[in-house]
């Protein structure tokens, strides 16, 4: 997906809708989780990127709230993006990982660093990239997932995809649930009020008419959790979720320049549930209608323009926000230049305006040098910035309308050095967050937002893949290190829930029909509070699993996994602790 290319024909096969995630990303360090590595995890996002990523999600027990923490940002400070949409709450800024199920998209790639030229607010730490790949080629695919494991959690995925030469369907069904209620280890006591259940319905079309592609993608997703109580609470809420997606696309290629239009309209509401039992609730809504105009330009094989003017409009209203709206027009110039084949550069300017904040000017530069075959160097910096949720500026008695958008500066440099069978990368970045919102009492005990905290973060992520092949054995190990430093100025303390040391390795090993693998994740000690005097202690989490295909086209396959191989009695957040040794076996279907 991210390989280099002179011309923009390379779209004809597979349309990536996310371009410049394709075209203005090569200073930056690119995961890309791929298929073999999505079916060694659980279906949530959450346990995906846990375990595959330098990514440190905080999650409120299994199935509960689960946010990321990316280079030692927020969750509000980590975008996500949906087929090139921002997709973060217009209500809180943050997107839940275990509302979204990974089996929904092709493919999956985090892209550490700065990014809000391209992709707004939100993405200071870095993004995550859910697309969907639209393929014209006359192929019939259904593909079936079924999944049953402990505290009787049943998963359930269906992939089916008809295309020709000049059209595109598929539709993708999935279904999660679990009465969540596993015995907390060394305890009498179990999880309860804890069970939830989700399910999506996605709908993507692709139309080729002479020089013209038309594309949609929909997706739906709903949601009930109850909320499980603490080791010292018991439970009894309830919260219910309903968020739509839908994007149009009008693809146009002229020559040297490639038009996109697109209109994107997403929804998104909640209701919250004091007492399961009663039927009283909270509830909030959000809806988000976008216009973007997207003109690419190759001015001459090495030189490309690319250009974006947009505009978005959101109403939003609740128990607690009172009919509020807000319209944003933006205009982003993006350049990208190989100067020659082993050294190229990006530049590119954002700007945004609305009367609902000030918007900062904003702006990126990254280069990559190809020392030689087996080494590049890359560098970028860059300003980005977050902007005030409607909850900060919006919630009945508390809102502040005089808030400042949250801005950062981002400087990293990386390596990659890569053979055959091995790639290794390492990035070492600083970040000064300015202005960051933070809600605290006033002086009538009020909790309200305001802009206090300046943050400094630095550190160093690394990635370490080996792959290798002797006869029919095939071999895979792979490594990520973050060391992350993320300090308040006022305090010189690190931040609650960001661990100054992550590592997490993986070993596959597959043999003609047989695929074993084995996965761990190491996080250090976090503080659970801002003196630091309160902490939860590191801990060390095993997965285990095999697989056999069988079949004469190796189209079925049934797997064994096992989670938390150790029974290790750990906590992500303080008083919720997280399950002991579970299973599930998975049943796979290629018809």
């Amino acid at each position: 997906m991210l390989a280099q290319s002179d011309g923009i024909t390379v779209l004809k096969t597979v349309i990536i809708t996310d371009y410049q995630l394709q075209k203005f990303s090569d200073a930056n360090a690119i995961i890309s989780l791929n298929d073999s590595i999505k079916k060694t995890n659980q279906p949530a996002l959450s346990s995906l990127l846990n375990y595959n990523s330098t990514i440190y999600i905080k999650e409120n027990g299994l199935g509960m709230v689960a946010s990321p923490a990316l280079r030692g940002t927020t969750a509000q400070q980590t975008a996500v993006i949906w087929n090139g949409i921002n997709i973060n709450s217009q209500l809180n800024g943050q997107t839940d990982f275990n509302l979204i199920n990974s089996n929904d998209f092709s493919n999956i790639t985090v892209r550490a660093g700065g990014g809000s030229v391209i992709y707004g607010s939100s993405a200071i730490g870095g993004s995550i990239h859910l697309n969907n790949q639209i393929v014209f080629k006359n192929n019939t695919s259904n593909l079936i997932n079924i999944s049953l494991g402990s505290f009787n959690a049943t998963t359930f995925n269906i992939n089916s995809s008809i295309s020709k030469s000049n059209i595109y369907n598929q539709i993708i069904i999935s279904s999660n649930q679990s009465t969540n209620d596993y015995k907390y280890i060394d305890t009498d006591l179990k999880n309860e009020n804890a069970k939830f259940k989700n399910q999506s319905l996605s709908y993507n079309f692709g139309y080729k008419w002479r020089k013209n592609t038309f594309k949609l993608y929909s997706q739906l997703f709903e949601s009930e959790r109850y909320f499980s109580g603490t080791l010292v609470t018991i439970g009894k809420s309830k919260y219910n979720d309903f968020n739509t997606r839908n994007l149009i696309e009008w693809e146009r290629p002229f020559d040297k320049l490639l038009s996109k239009t697109k209109i994107a309209f997403l929804t998104e509401s909640y209701k919250y549930f004091e007492d399961a039992l009663e039927n009283n609730y909270s509830f909030g809504k959000a809806e988000t209608v976008i216009a973007k105009y997207d003109l690419f330009y190759k001015i001459t094989p090495k030189l490309d323009l690319n250009t974006i003017a947009d505009y978005s409009k959101t109403n939003g209203h609740g128990s607690s926000i009172s009919n509020a709206a807000r319209q944003i027009f933006l205009f982003s110039v993006l350049m990208k230049h190989n100067i020659f084949e082993q050294l190229s550069y990006d530049v590119s300017f954002r700007k945004e305006l609305t009367n609902n904040y000030k918007s900062p000017f904003l702006f990126a530069f990254g280069t990559k040098y190809k020392l030689n075959k087996n080494y590049n160097l890359k560098f970028n910096f860059s300003k980005n910035f977050r902007i005030p949720t409607f909850n900060d500026l919006y919630w009945q008695g508390a809102g502040n309308l005089n808030l400042k958008p949250e801005t950062a500066q981002q400087t990293e440099v990386g390596q990659e050095i890569f053979t055959k069978n091995i790639t290794f990368t390492t990035t070492g970045y600083y970040y000064k967050i300015d202005d960051m919102i933070n809600w605290q009492p006033n002086n009538s005990g009020m909790w309200q937002p305001v802009n206090t905290k300046n943050v400094i973060s630095y550190g160093i992520d690394s990635r370490l893949n080996i792959d290798f092949k002797y006869l029919n054995h095939n071999f895979a190990l792979d490594l990520n290190y973050a060391y992350t430093k993320s300090i308040n100025q006022e305090t010189q303390l690190q931040l609650i829930y960001v661990p100054v040391h992550k590592l997490t390795h993986s070993f596959s090993y597959y043999y003609k029909k047989i695929n074993l693998f084995y996965q761990i994740l190491s996080n250090d000690l976090i503080y659970t509070s801002t003196d630091n005097l309160y902490f939860l202690k590191k801990y060390t989490i095993a997965n285990t699993g095999i697989n056999f295909d069988f079949g004469t086209k190796n189209n079925y396959k049934i797997g064994l996994n096992v989670l938390n191989v150790f029974n290790q009695n750990y906590q992500i957040v303080a008083l919720r602790p997280m399950p002991g040794r579970n299973f599930n076996i998975n049943i796979n279907f290629k018809l």
